[in-house]
């Protein structure tokens, strides 16, 4: 990037943004030096992911309880426990891939995705982006598909501004991948399970949320798939008022998920979870 402007941190200053910023990072580190995250931050951190998995397979279509994907062991076969399935594996994998991520972003988002498909995929499609004429089955986001030559483009220049580094705050940078991601629809099937992966990644790779206790996934269900349909019209629009409304969009999410989080270091603390 030699001398050149850094694009993401220019986001920083866009109205709300660094409110939406101080907000994320206020309520992570309250749930952060929770007494019960001293002693059982593992029990957190397995917790968050389960509930992050079921929020991102909600937003995908598959919104099951809790305790219905706490119970099932059988993710095979199509539909809806293909995708729980699919989002369940993606939580457990991110936090594995922070040194990947570091060095090769695209190298990452393959791995997420055959880890998505999880040998459900037709052959030859899996950890590849689309090619020209390859459907993409992507429901509830109904965005304008790019072409097979803009998505190679931009995925390159996504993991060049990555890989340069940014002064970006971690909320900024993981809204711009989430919503990059989604936008693109890189591969045929499960782009948004593996966009809000990213953004979990790059959350904990941060150190913003280094345990994974802040699951931004269950925030993102929870404001709606309605809300989380209009927030990306608003990172697709590339205005300044639609790229601010999808940061702030994605930082309440994270304080959701910081809500969540602290609901169960209480139960714990109660003795009831």
């Amino acid at each position: 990037m030699g001398t050149k402007a850094d694009p993401l941190a220019a986001l920083s200053a866009l109205p709300g943004v660094a409110d939406s910023v101080d907000s994320v990072r206020k309520a992570v580190d309250r749930v952060y030096g929770h007494r019960v995250m001293r002693r059982r931050s593992n029990e957190i951190t397995s917790e968050a992911a389960l509930r992050g998995a079921r929020g991102s397979a909600a937003l995908a279509g598959a919104d099951w309880a809790l305790e219905e994907v706490r119970r099932r062991s059988d993710f095979g076969g199509e539909g809806e426990p293909r995708t729980v399935g699919a989002a369940l594996r993606l939580t457990a994998e991110a936090g594995q891939l922070l040194s990947v991520w570091r060095q090769s972003p695209l190298r990452t988002l393959a791995r997420l995705h055959l880890v998505a498909a999880g040998g459900s995929a037709p052959e030859g499609t899996v950890g590849r982006p689309r090619l020209e004429g390859e459907p993409v089955t992507e429901p509830l986001v109904e965005l304008p598909l790019p072409d097979a030559d803009e998505v190679a483009g931009r995925l390159d220049g996504l993991a060049e501004l990555l890989l340069a580094g940014t002064e970006a705050p971690a909320l900024v940078t993981a809204a711009v991948v989430h919503g990059e991601l989604v936008a693109l629809r890189p591969f045929g099937w499960g782009n948004g399970l593996v966009a809000r992966a990213a953004e979990r990644i790059v959350l904990i790779g941060s150190g913003l949320d280094p345990k994974s206790i802040c699951p931004a996934e269950v925030g993102h269900a929870e404001l709606g798939r309605a809300a989380y349909v209009a927030a990306l019209d608003g990172y697709v629009s590339g205005t300044p008022e639609g790229m601010a409304a999808w940061i702030t969009h994605c930082g309440r999410a994270v304080e959701l998920g910081v809500r969540e989080s602290t609901a169960v270091c209480e139960a714990l603390q109660r003795g009831a979870a």
